[in-house]
């Protein structure tokens, strides 16, 4: 494939109308059973993730890490998806899943899951990574296992950070039951009046602000140990109600529902009503109330009837509740129970040369004329890729604008004090800022309102629509004439999780995608409606279509006996659509290979529909984030990256850009990185029937499969030019 060919993405009305029919009648043929349902998908990708947690091999305080990776993932999980099956229960919006199931019965399966989840999370830290811990000389130790001296030092603590902040909550006639805050940790006490003999109750809420795990004063030097701070409040109770009895207490946690719901069309200030709408999500309604397995049933009853939370929404489990807190312990410096630091390599592209010799870093934008240049996240750094993009852009005299889309990022970043400084130095620039990117909404506005006053054109988008497209355009005027250099990205302008996640971002002067990007631009600033684009593929107007019609180009190929073969990698497969045109493609005789990181509603357990699908998941020390589509083409392969996932709110509710590579080495690249995780060597998960997920960590002979990870790290270390020098993002 020559570097300068270009699909035409744009698709004529005409041609629209024509393909929903083809669509419609094909699918009509598939069986009515084809879909995984994606909240229990969900739940078996963050098994996934427990797995990991289980395994001896990996590094423990890494271990560690991924059990508080899946509580994380399951508050998130319950805070929204959940939340939203409740949500459409309740107000009779209780539609069929993409399984056919009603909702109803998809929650309480869902509640079986996660019941079963939730415990073998429990005895995943119990009986594996804490004894392993504690021979390591870290432990989670227990009030009675302290010395004396250890007793009064905690005290101290106590006495000097811990009470001061503490609010106990009676429960009486006379003080209603308190409100429960979200993710909170509580202790349920019950007391008995000295005088009296009467019994009551009151709430503690443990302080966010303070840290979770305490350090216990060691004069052994070679152990760390820690007292969870529920249990120090716990064994120091009298001080808080002086004069009465003691009965028992008890940790609870509450979720509420976190999802949010704004009807755009209706509201004449979006920031306005994002506010109001995160005040409103404080107060959600309860959707899981953990406790500790040795809660007793009159307090379980008072906390079920005060909550208005059911049986069924009841965890039991054993302590220490939020797990979350183990995060805590990856600050530990224990480098040897952790993966080996990889430190991240500059593109060779962007590689200083002796001519750059002078300066801390090399003409970015000299190296882009010489070429697309495509970066791999964070193997690859950020901090001499797309922060250097920008940082010279704010400070170069020739660069006239700059527009950038702003999903995640966060207010002191080095991306943001650039658009601010070259709104300083008088240039062009145009913010696009998504506020209503979920749990990120109170920062975004922040800071959007920082880039406002800095003079920064700031603009939140299309209403009804998120922006999660991740560009940024940079106009330059060289010789006389303007030259657009362009970033199109899968993943945020965000430098600190470009440490942890692993994206793609590809560096353009191409006019045409300039052009491109430019035109989008326009419609997410001003009322312009772009039909056609050329080099980018764009939700929702284009982005579905034009997937599906490079699909069905793979089928009619393999129907022709021609060379047929769709790869993709997402974080989601979960659009009913696309789903059937890979199940079509495979009919046909294509070879379908999806990579999916979380949710897969795609089957592959059904003959003679999924015969030539095979479906992988990869999980590690890096999140998986990249979106990649290749496109076989009768041996002339076709390849997208970008933003978008194959989810409904992704084509339909959010806009959404890949971009073509084209030149043949990149493309290379990508397509051998793809069957790298589809190799049969490789450690990865396997899809299987009934949407079960298998781990294949050694072949026949026991020997450990090549870790994908660890391979890219290989291959791009191998890349390096001699001059190439290390750096940090």
């Amino acid at each position: 494939m020559s570097e300068t060919a270009i699909v035409d993405t744009g698709l004529g009305d005409a041609e629209d109308d024509d393909f929903d029919d083809l669509f419609e009648e094909a699918s009509s043929e598939l069986p009515e059973h084809r879909y995984t349902d994606r909240e229990l998908s969900w739940l078996r990708f963050n098994q996934r993730v427990l797995e990991l947690a289980e395994d001896p091999t990996v590094p423990l305080l890494e271990r560690t890490n991924f059990l508080a990776i899946f509580a994380s993932n399951l508050d998130e999980f319950f805070m929204v998806r959940v939340a939203g099956l409740k949500r459409r229960i309740v107000t009779g919006l209780a539609v069929p899943t993409n399984i056919g199931t009603p909702a109803q019965r998809v929650l309480e399966a869902i509640g079986r899951e996660a019941h079963t989840l939730q415990e073998r999370h429990a005895r995943a830290w119990a009986e594996g990574v804490r004894p392993a811990l504690e021979e390591e000389g870290i432990t989670i130790a227990e009030w009675s296992e302290l010395t004396d001296f250890e007793r009064a030092s905690l005290y101290e603590y106590f006495h000097d950070y811990v009470f001061p902040v503490l609010m106990p909550l009676a429960v009486d006639p006379a003080h209603p039951f308190p409100y429960i805050s979200g993710l909170s940790l509580n202790l349920a006490v019950r007391v008995r009046h000295s005088r009296t003999g009467r019994e009551e109750f009151a709430r503690i809420k443990v302080p966010p602000m303070l840290p979770r795990l305490v350090r216990v004063p060691e004069r052994d030097t070679d152990r760390v140990r820690y007292l969870p701070l529920e249990s120090l409040i716990a064994q120091n109770l009298s001080e808080l109600f002086p004069g009465m009895e003691v009965l028992d207490h008890h940790a609870f946690r509450l979720t509420r529902n976190e999802d949010m719901v704004i009807e755009e069309d209706e509201t004449e200030n979006l920031i306005q009503a994002l506010e109001q709408e995160l005040l409103r999500r404080r107060f959600g309604p309860p959707i899981r109330l953990e406790i500790t397995d040795d809660m007793d049933d009159l307090t379980l009853g008072l906390l079920i009837e005060e909550l208005d939370i059911s049986e069924q929404e009841v965890y039991r489990l054993p302590a220490p509740l939020d797990q979350r807190a183990l995060f805590q312990l990856s600050e530990l410096d224990r480098p040897d129970l952790k993966h080996n630091k990889h430190v991240p390599v500059t593109a060779a592209a962007f590689a200083p040369t002796d001519s750059d010799s002078k300066h801390a870093r090399a003409d970015i934008f000299a190296a882009i004329r010489k070429g697309d240049v495509l970066v791999h996240h964070p193997y690859e750094s950020f901090a001499t890729s797309v922060q250097a993009f920008l940082e010279q852009a704010a400070s170069d005299p020739h660069v006239l604008a700059i527009k950038q889309t702003l999903y995640r990022t966060s207010g002191d970043s080095p991306i943001v004090k650039s658009l601010i400084k070259a709104a300083e130095a008088g240039k062009q620039v145009l913010a696009l800022v998504e506020v209503k990117a979920r749990f990120d909404e109170a920062n975004n506005i922040e800071w959007a309102r920082i880039l406002e006053k800095a003079g920064v054109h700031v603009v939140y988008g299309i209403v009804g629509l998120k922006t999660h497209c991740k560009i940024a355009s940079v106009v330059r005027e060289e010789n006389g004439r303007l030259r657009h250099y362009t970033h199109v990205g899968t993943g945020n302008y965000n430098p600190k999780t470009s440490r942890i996640y692993e994206d793609f971002g590809l560096f353009t002067c191409d006019p045409v995608v300039g052009r491109d990007v430019t035109r989008l631009f326009n419609e997410l600033s001003g009322y312009a409606i772009e039909k056609k684009f050329s080099r980018l593929l764009t939700a929702p107007l284009h982005l579905r279509k034009g997937l599906l019609r490079l699909i069905e180009r793979e089928r009619q190929n393999a129907l022709a006996g021609k060379p047929a073969r769709v790869r993709i990698k997402v974080n989601s497969m979960v659009d009913e659509q696309i789903i059937d045109a890979l199940y079509r493609a495979s009919m046909a005789g294509a070879k379908v290979d999806v990579w999916v990181r979380g949710i897969c509603s795609l089957r592959v357990d059904l003959p003679g529909v999924s015969d030539n699908i095979r479906v992988r998941s990869v999980l590690g020390r890096y999140l998986e984030h990249a979106r990649i589509f290749a496109f076989e083409n009768d041996g002339s392969p076709e390849v997208f990256i970008g933003s978008a996932d194959m989810m409904h709110r992704n084509l339909d509710r959010r806009v959404e850009a890949l971009v073509q590579i084209t030149r043949p080495a990149q493309i290379t690249e990508l397509t051998d990185y793809l069957d790298l995780a589809m190799d049969d060597g490789t450690a990865t998960w396997h899809l299987g029937e009934n949407g079960t997920w298998t781990r294949h960590r050694v072949d026949a002979d026991g020997k450990p499969l090549v870790e994908l990870q660890d391979q890219r790290m290989k291959f791009i270390q191998r890349r390096r030019s001699p001059r190439r020098t290390r750096t940090t993002t």
